[in-house]
């Protein structure tokens, strides 16, 4: 295996007892399905206790005692602003930002703010499973863009986009970096993206909440930042919940240049009743980017070394498994299909043979019949435990 998977000992190494939290991830397999034992790693949260940064920010505030309606002071803005400009390049300003509860509900806005019922919006599947919702929940027409799979790396397919185009004013929904298929998008990619966004009148809601989160060599690029003019037609979801384990916050902010966009966005959220922030939302967003960096730095290798795990383990031991190895995330898609087993039974294996439960790929789109996305962003003892309990699993159905 490799020297990365060897870790020294680490804080991400701590195993957290998430007992009695009321955790969604953690609640939903053990109590809802009925499988007290499972391991569970699925949906996108991770098992790691946020930066001390940010635990003692909230500790502050909620001794003060008094919850009352908040304002966002203007430090908020500015940590945004800051974090944008140095981990990612992308110097934006603060009549450019505009606060929301999530970047799913900031997703429905924009949905209804920048298209008519009946509109087709493109999405680029296999995708976030919201991204489905938001459309069609709101009277749209989901347009897929299916990705390219060669059995190791997706990318996109820009000729079928541009067939997919049937008139202008079409929005497009990007995941970058994307989930579930881990790719890190480089910037040839997403500048032949934005030649056809201009070209064919593209408006383009960019969901970049796993913007910190790569590894291996790769570099995020903000979408809006590469030309003024692909910026004057985005719409950029940024939140620090991923990255900093707080979605529980529930706070996270859009950027748009265009102050057409940026009005039409929050005109969709003033009729939706959005108003205020919440109190802990706002001092934990502005903690983790204004002192959150050191925390980071020393994650990112941490999930770096369990992808090098995860993918030895496979290779060594579950070969009927195959791993796509991600760019970016803490997520990554298994191949499950050497298996044999019946593609929708698959999730019910892990859950009740295994003893895992994986989030079932089908549920990201029909090109992932067969596989599972697993989140790999727990103490490498976990990781390791639910491989042999998966390994345990497929060697009884070899033998049966």
């Amino acid at each position: 295996m490799k020297k990365s998977e060897m870790s020294k000992t680490s804080p991400f190494d701590r195993v957290v007892d998430r007992t009695g939290t009321e955790s969604m991830k953690w609640v939903y397999p053990r109590k809802v399905l009925e499988a007290p034992d499972a391991i569970p790693m699925w949906v996108a949260d991770m098992d790691f206790e946020a930066p001390p940064a940010v635990v003692e920010a909230l500790r502050r505030r909620a001794e003060h005692g008094v919850f009352g309606y908040p304002l966002v002071p203007p430090s908020f803005w500015q940590a945004a602003i800051g974090w944008l400009a140095r981990r990612h390049g992308w110097e934006v300003r603060k009549d450019w930002l505009a606060l929301t509860p999530g970047i799913v509900p900031a997703l429905n806005y924009c949905v209804r703010a920048f298209s008519r019922p009946g509109d087709g919006v493109i999405i680029q599947t296999p995708v976030y499973h919201p991204f489905y919702y938001a459309i069609e929940n709101n009277g749209r027409k989901v347009v897929r863009n299916p990705l390219l799979f060669d059995g190791r790396r997706f990318r996109m397919d820009l000729d079928d986009l541009e067939r997919r185009i049937d008139g202008p004013g079409r929005v497009l929904i990007l995941c970058s970096p994307h989930n579930p298929v881990g790719r890190v998008w480089t910037r040839d990619e997403l500048e032949r993206l934005g030649r056809i966004a201009v070209e064919r009148d593209l408006t383009v809601l960019s969901d970049e909440i796993h913007h910190d989160l790569v590894f291996g060599g790769s570099r995020h690029v903000p979408f809006a930042a590469l030309s003024p003019e692909l910026a004057s037609r985005t719409v950029t979801f940024i939140a620090p919940s991923k990255t900093f384990n707080i979605p529980g916050l529930s706070t996270a902010a859009v950027v748009a240049s265009n102050p057409d966009l940026l009005k039409g966005f929050e005109d969709e959220k003033e009729r939706a009743g959005i108003e205020l922030g919440q109190v802990f939302g706002i001092v934990g967003f502005e903690a983790a980017y204004a002192h959150g960096q050191a925390w980071l730095d020393e994650l990112l290798p941490y999930l770096e070394a369990n992808v090098d795990f995860l993918e030895a383990f496979l290779a060594e031991r579950l070969p009927a498994l195959r791993l796509v190895r991600p760019e970016g995330t803490y997520l990554a898609l298994l191949d499950c299909r050497g298996l044999g087993l019946d593609p929708a039974g698959l999730t019910d294996f892990f859950l009740r043979r295994a003893g895992v439960y994986f989030s079932d790929g089908a549920m990201f789109g029909p090109e992932l019949a067969g596989f599972a996305r697993i989140n790999f962003a727990c103490p490498r003892s976990v990781l390791r435990e639910a491989l042999e309990r998966v390994e345990r699993a497929v060697k009884a159905i070899q033998t049966d």
